[in-house]
């Protein structure tokens, strides 16, 4: 397996790298797009993550690298297997990196099923698909704007529901599909449709460092790595090592965060104000702040939280008039952020959300 460049050896770029981190600490935020020119690493970022994520605990023979503290999420042959009573042996492994070719096929992405064998032998045979190997892993897609839109929405769909389900002549196969998505593509090359933009959680815009300090790092790190891989990476496991934990221990604290009725409003105000469609921001922004709470080891919301969100879910959903030059400021939304505070100041209520997944799970085992 090659070596791969340290996630923390990136230079600059820290609105990319917050989006990934958001994303691994809280994979139901829903992904992210990086749309930047060519060289200012996309790609090293995106591999980087998958070889910086803590070790998961599989079901050892499962092809779909089921969780064995989540009978709820156990794809179809995991759930048989334990009706009749079968031990499921554990194993611990490294985060998958899946990379999704732009040629990919609708069932090369979600597996096919054997019509004819079933019809012949009654037998229901599944082969799995890019989703399958992707399920609690990173999913890369390169160049995601020239991919065909209905591949697109497979891949969304997946991502959004965290189930694979095919269904064939009756015949139906279900396995769950949680995968951190990320894909990145060059506006030059063409952009994606609107409606495939809004169903990417988090979109992050970069472009090439212009400080020249910057860019010497740049050079020597790379230069660096490629003279000696493994003795680059070895200079950098210490920092690897522990963005790792704390990646770990936010996905321990997240289901500890809430909300109060003063951070729904403000949410709610502020994307209202800027004439945001839909409802799926201000539900992108309240799991991004979320996962940055519990980033910083905090159980309760901040405005930082909030606004450091609302810059990674709005870059794609702003509309943006035909004279109109110049985007959002980041000093803009804040401005904005303290006026929709200002209307709905905080409350001591907290806002009890319904249990998440990891809490169902541990109070199943208690039971």
């Amino acid at each position: 397996m090659p070596t791969i460049f340290p996630f923390t050896a990136i230079v600059g770029q820290e609105r990319m790298k917050r989006a990934l981190i958001l994303n691994a600490i809280y994979p139901q935020i829903g992904g992210v797009l990086i749309r930047g020119e060519r060289g200012t690493a996309k790609s090293t970022a995106a591999r980087a993550l998958a070889a910086l994520l803590p070790e998961i605990e599989v079901v050892a023979d499962c092809r779909f690298s089921c969780d064995p503290e989540r009978p709820s999420t156990w794809c179809t042959e995991c759930i048989e297997r334990a009706q009749r009573g079968e031990g499921l042996p554990r194993a611990r492994r490294r985060t998958r990196f899946v990379d999704l070719p732009v040629s990919a096929t609708e069932d090369r992405v979600v597996g096919t099923l054997d019509i004819e064998r079933a019809i012949q032998k009654g037998e229901r045979r599944f082969e799995p698909g890019v989703l399958a190997a992707a399920n609690r892993g990173v999913l890369y897609v390169d160049e995601v704007n020239l991919l065909d839109d209905h591949v697109v929405d497979i891949l969304l769909d997946a991502a959004a529901m965290g189930v694979n389900i095919v269904e064939r002549e009756g015949i139906s196969f279900s396995h769950p599909a949680r995968f951190i998505l990320v894909g990145t593509m060059n506006p030059e090359e063409g952009d994606l449709r609107p409606q495939l933009l809004d169903r990417f959680a988090l979109c992050v815009d970069i472009r090439s460092i212009r400080n020249p300090e910057a860019r010497m790092a740049i050079m020597e790190r790379n230069l660096a790595f490629e003279a000696d891989p493994e003795g680059f990476r070895a200079e950098w496991e210490r920092r690897e090592q522990a963005l790792s934990a704390e990646i770990e221990r936010a996905r321990k604290l997240l289901p500890q965060v809430r909300y109060t009725p003063s951070d729904l409003g403000t949410i709610a105000t502020l994307m209202s104000e800027l004439g945001v469609d839909g409802h799926r921001a201000d539900l992108v922004v309240l799991k991004a702040a979320r996962a940055h709470a519990a980033y910083e080891g905090r159980t309760h919301l901040t405005d930082r939280d909030i606004l450091l969100a609302a810059e990674l879910a709005l870059p794609h959903r702003l509309k943006r008039h035909p004279l109109q030059e110049a985007e959002v400021t980041p000093e803009d939304l804040a401005a904005r952020l303290a006026e929709a505070r200002v209307r709905h100041p905080a409350e001591p209520d907290i806002v009890d959300e319904s249990p998440s997944e990891d809490e169902e799970a541990e109070s199943k085992k208690k039971r």
